[in-house]
């Protein structure tokens, strides 16, 4: 049995919950208010429902819904992966929420706990110096490469180009133009990783940066990095780490290491906050020694025996306020020193078998390997999206579809290291049943969720923004 009950709903009635005020509702009678009179009402009516209503209410909404306390949730790229939920705890403990405003003689426990972060980032990455203040993995990829303009502009260099590989993370075109870069792309070779030829052709004086995500989308490690790192370092330009799949490195391996000057840490995804939703998130910064004095302001350091904010040399400024994404940056900090070095590298092996597990048992075809953290498989001759969406039916999560675009009708999986055999299993007998059945059947999916297919054109187009009462 692979189906996730909290998921298969076969009574049409079981699949509407009603609203609160559905329930149970009362009448409050307005009398006065200091608000001008047009802007009042008589009476408002709120929901009223007994505690047993409520708590059953939110628990049906719940499992109604599917996260990654209900199962595997294998979205390649995003590592949705269940984290412990003790770092919740520690980040709503009351004396983790201080003011910011404070004297830095009172914030002490908060500046060290920044401090021995940036510390324990910068031994992960590799890199000299850290900030903690980008507040997503997107904002971390723009501070980095700010940072690199800056370091040109004090060098008196002007770059108006970024190359970035033709199967990067999305936001890294999009960063690169919002800092007035000019994109330059760059073809995968037919190992699936980056071609050394292609990249020397597209180097020269106007390079600022190679933006590089390594493993790579596909899973694939660029064995040879050092060798890219060279081409870009004698072209003059900077060599930076998109850090989404670092969970495949932990322990064993840093970015700093391999010639990367400035990276980005996906500190929600890899060590603290199942991803998602739209948040939270968290994208500390590390760079290179020389790199340092361009960090934002402020930045935290050691001083007359206890921690003070300062700011950098030629700080690029602030990029959000204060510490960052605050609670994230204590979920990390919990997470990492909870599993110590040993406990890294484990996660990052674990990581690494159960993608190359997984793709060995699923029918489909999965092209190069082997992998790190996450494989592409193809769907072809399915629609992946149609796949996806029949998969939901067998109790699980679909990986993420459509992408990269190198890979025919792509299912882009990362199973990460969190999940057992047995969930593994579970995954590997979805994707079979799913790979045997007709275009017909997967066109029609899903049949068992509490909700069924969309019009996705008509729900981008035509949004529904409010609240609308529905006829059942």
């Amino acid at each position: 049995m692979i189906y996730n009950q909290a998921q298969w709903v076969d009574d049409e009635d079981d699949k509407y919950e009603p609203l609160l005020s559905e329930k149970a509702e009362r009448t409050v009678d307005i009398e006065d208010s200091p608000l001008p009179e047009g802007l009042t009402r008589d009476s408002l009516s709120l929901p009223d429902p007994a505690e047993p209503e409520l708590a059953r209410h939110y628990t049906r909404l719940s499992q109604m819904n599917y996260g990654v306390e209900s199962g595997p949730f294998p979205l390649g790229s995003c590592t949705m992966k269940y984290n412990p939920s003790f770092t919740e705890n520690v980040a709503a403990l009351p004396e983790a929420a201080v003011h910011p405003d404070r004297p830095d003689s009172t914030l002490q426990g908060t500046l060290e706990l920044c401090y021995r972060l940036q510390d324990y980032l910068g031994r992960i990455g590799g890199m000299d110096a850290v900030t903690l203040q980008p507040p997503a993995g997107a904002a971390g990829e723009f501070t980095g490469i700010q940072i690199a303009k800056a370091y040109h502009r004090h060098n008196d260099d002007e770059r108006s180009e970024v190359i970035i590989p033709d199967s990067a993370h999305g936001t890294n075109f999009a960063t690169a133009a919002m800092a007035g870069y000019d994109v330059v792309e760059l073809p995968s070779a037919d190992d699936g990783r980056v071609d050394i030829d292609a990249l020397e052709a597209a180097v020269g004086e106007e390079t600022a940066a190679l933006m590089l995500t390594n493993p790579n989308t596909l899973g694939l490690f660029e064995r040879d990095i050092e060798e890219i790192a060279d081409v870009v370092h004698d072209a003059g330009g900077l060599l930076y780490y998109d850090g989404a799949n670092l969970n495949a490195l932990l322990g064993r391996a840093r970015p700093g290491d391999m010639g990367f000057d400035v990276m980005h840490y996906n500190v929600h995804k890899t060590f603290a906050t199942p991803h998602g939703g739209g948040g939270p998130g968290a994208g500390p910064v590390g760079v290179t020694e020389e790199l340092g004095q361009f960090l934002p302001d402020p930045h935290v350091r050691e001083a007359n025996g206890g921690y003070e904010h300062y700011a950098p040399d030629r700080s690029i400024g602030k990029v959000h306020g204060y510490y960052g994404n605050w609670p994230v940056l204590v979920k990390t900090f919990a997470y990492i020193a909870r599993l110590g070095d040993s406990g890294l590298a484990d996660a990052s092996a674990k990581a690494v078998l159960n993608a190359n597990y997984l793709a060995e048992q699923i029918p489909y075809d999965v092209p190069f390997g082997p992998f790190h953290h996450e494989f592409v498989a193809s769907a072809s001759p399915q629609d992946a999206a149609d796949a996806a969406k029949r998969m939901l039916d067998y109790g699980v999560h679909p990986p993420t579809t459509k992408w990269p675009e190198i890979v025919d009708e792509a299912l882009m999986t990362e199973p990460t290291e969190g999940e057992s055999k047995r969930s593994l299993d579970q995954l590997a007998a979805a994707f079979e049943a799913v790979h045997g059945e007709d275009d017909g059947t997967l066109a029609d999916a899903p049949q068992r969720t509490a909700a069924k297919r969309i019009d996705q054109v008509s729900a981008a187009r035509s949004p529904r923004l409010s609240w609308q009462a529905l006829d059942y």
